[in-house]
């Protein structure tokens, strides 16, 4: 990467070519509405989402050329500014997808209007606290913080820009994905997942879950991040499992927190469900903890900055500054965040049943304050490790921790003090997911040589409009699914649930969760990332292994290639075909939770029963079938 003494953008500041146009803004929104939806059924049935940026920056550059027979081709930067809107939805779905469906779980349902207001403020307000760190960030850190899918995504342009057709393989993955979805949960033709019992091994098993989009992640996510995250799955069904089925033999009484069956009536599932949960949620925290407490020099250091550059904002005269310099007016920043506070604090039902002032006016002071801290930590921190490896489950947990010990020491321990206490945690959530990718996307701009004042009016505009469509989204999937099924468990909502009642109830078993720390820790010791690992130990083996062979594949076709040149050309097929399956099969998991919704059921399809005993078999000759398509692709010129 170029030092910033010597570093030219791909247009320059003196150019003024057309950015921010409507034709940029409404392809940025139609996107951001399809991937946002689809990034909250990723997150809701894996408790992981994925950056939309390069997906969006080829599909935008695909729909601008069929423009070109009307006359209405678009400029480099009008794509850039699609994306920028575009990518906004998928940090605003990730959000959401982590903290509210815990209310569902409570019972407590939201509306979609007090969803969409914390949706909205999160999303503003960690843009907003972003801008003033932008021209250290992203101008003088250039060079040192490489910020991997925002250099990517101006790659991805300018090469796009020069000729090349890299928007085809998001398109068939978008086929191949909702095809696969339509055979699987439409038509019901085969089912969902695979389980294989392992012989001599109590109650042990393995599984197979039939996603494209978890196939897709997989190949996104890399061998090494699959391998870990299985590796952290296995250890909950081949090793805590069968440990917890042997010793529970000789139980005559049901062991705490279940209260009826015994652990040797128990399938491995409801083993899973009862006890391996809590230790994975155990290590779950530990590892956002962990993660955090790794980043404390960058945070400190990041904090710091941040404080500076206000002030430096605030102290500097007027002088000329270059298109490609501009941002928002820090006046404009400083008013819209305290615009968001008073609304949250003044709105009543922002933070849901809420009726004590004094309650919504300290919600509000935390947010800020909570969002300000990890909005800074945020930024810096992508620009190191990329979007994907942010460690926003551990800022959110951070988060929730601190309110709920405030709310205990205040006496708010009821439900009220839950719902405030998980709407905190949506809107500091959403403020540092939303960060992190608005840095990627500033970091695009500043290559390609963009307006970051319009890149920043369009991120505002990305989070405004797609809100609504993502939170319908999650009402939808709700109604048809229910979430903490096997269908949708929302992995780190029921996590983001059980840090508040272990906090304002002490409703936790603190052994398993003890033995999730030590897990956590163990792998810290073991050099082996605690996070991945510790999603591995709580989520389902069919989900993490249907992820690992996406992995593995990434893993195989890089290693055969004859060149770099070759293997560069594999991975970002590959990641782009991933991208559009992720797209394709969450898109259709939308559309059919709205069946169900206006039907008052699901689908019921033909069913799997025309293939008899055979159906585990055709299942897989399907996923072949899919795996192939994929290695076609990946291959492809």
């Amino acid at each position: 990467m170029k030092d910033k003494s010597t570093f030219k953008s791909y247009v320059p500041a003196s150019e003024s070519p057309l950015e921010f146009t409507l034709k940029a803004v409404i392809t940025g929104i139609i996107f951001g509405i399809l991937f946002g939806a689809a990034n909250a059924y990723l997150g809701l049935r894996a408790g992981l989402t994925i950056s939309t940026s390069i997906p969006v920056a080829v599909m935008t550059v695909a729909a601008f050329r069929a423009l070109k027979a009307l006359n209405r081709s678009g400029t480099i930067l009008e794509a850039n500014i699609s994306q920028t809107v575009g990518s906004a939805s998928s940090s605003l779905a990730s959000g959401v997808i982590f903290t509210l469906p815990a209310l569902f779980l409570w019972g407590f349902d939201p509306t979609l209007v007090q969803m969409t207001l914390l949706a909205m403020f999160g999303g503003m307000l960690g843009i907003l606290f972003m801008i003033p760190l932008r021209r250290f960030l992203i101008e003088k850190e250039h060079g040192k913080l490489p910020y991997p899918e925002g250099t990517a995504c101006a790659e991805v342009l300018i090469a796009s820009e020069v000729g090349g057709n890299r928007a085809k393989n998001v398109f068939y993955g978008l086929g191949a994905g909702a095809v696969f979805k339509f055979l699987f949960s439409w038509l019901k033709l085969f089912p969902s997942d695979i389980h294989f019992k392992i012989p001599f091994l109590k109650k042990g098993q393995l599984a197979v879950d039939m996603s494209a989009a978890l196939f897709g992640v997989g190949y996104i996510l890399g061998p090494r991040i699959a391998a870990i995250m299985v590796g952290g799955s296995l250890l909950s069904w081949v090793v805590i499992i069968p440990v917890i089925a042997y010793w529970g033999a000789g139980q005559t009484a049901p062991l705490y927190p279940e209260t009826v069956k015994l652990i040797t009536d128990m399938s491995a599932s409801e083993i899973w469900t009862r006890y391996v949960r809590y230790i994975g949620a155990g290590a779950v925290a530990t590892g956002g903890i962990i993660t955090l407490i790794k980043s404390i020099p960058t945070m400190l250091q990041s904090f710091k900055i941040g404080a500076q550059q206000f002030k430096d904002r605030l102290n500097k005269t007027a002088i000329a500054i270059p298109r490609t310099g501009q941002d928002l007016p820090l006046n404009y920043v400083l008013f819209g965040v305290l615009l968001i506070a008073i609304g949250m604090a003044v709105v009543p039902f922002v933070f849901g049943p809420v009726e004590s002032v004094i309650m919504r006016f300290l919600g509000a002071l935390l947010i800020v304050i909570f969002a300000f801290f990890f909005v800074t930590v945020s930024s810096r921190i992508v620009g190191l490790v990329g979007v994907t490896s942010n460690p926003t489950s551990g800022m959110t947990i951070a988060t929730l921790l601190g309110t709920s010990a405030i709310f205990l020491a205040l006496g708010w321990t009821g439900d009220i003090g839950k719902t405030a206490a998980i709407t905190v945690g949506c809107v500091v959530a959403i403020a540092a997911s939303i960060a992190g990718d608005t840095s990627q996307d500033l970091k695009t701009g500043f290559i390609l040589g963009a307006t970051p004042r319009k890149q920043q009016i369009g991120e505002l505009l990305g989070a405004f409009t797609s809100a609504t469509f993502v939170c319908i989204s999650v009402i939808l999937l709700d109604k048809a699914y229910g979430f903490g099924t096997a269908e949708l468990p929302a992995p780190q909502a029921t996590l983001m649930k059980l840090v508040i009642e272990g906090v304002l109830d002490n409703a936790l078993p603190w052994l398993l969760v003890g033995f999730g720390i030590l897990i956590a820790l163990g792998a810290e010791l073991l050099k082996i990332p605690s996070l991945p690992f510790a999603v591995g130990v709580y989520l389902p083996v069919a989900t993490m292994m249907t992820v690992f062979l996406g992995g593995l594949l990434r893993y195989f076709m890089e290693r055969t290639s004859r060149n770099d040149e070759e293997k560069e050309r594999r991975r970002e097929n590959g990641i782009l075909f991933g991208s559009g399956l992720v797209g394709g099969e969450g898109l259709l998991g939308v559309a059919i939770a709205g069946v169900a919704f206006y039907y008052g059921r699901a689908p019921k399809g033909i069913g799997e029963e025309w293939a008899g005993v055979l159906a585990p078999l055709a299942g897989l000759v399907a996923f072949g079938i899919l795996a192939f398509v994929f290695i076609r692709r990946i291959n492809s010129k």
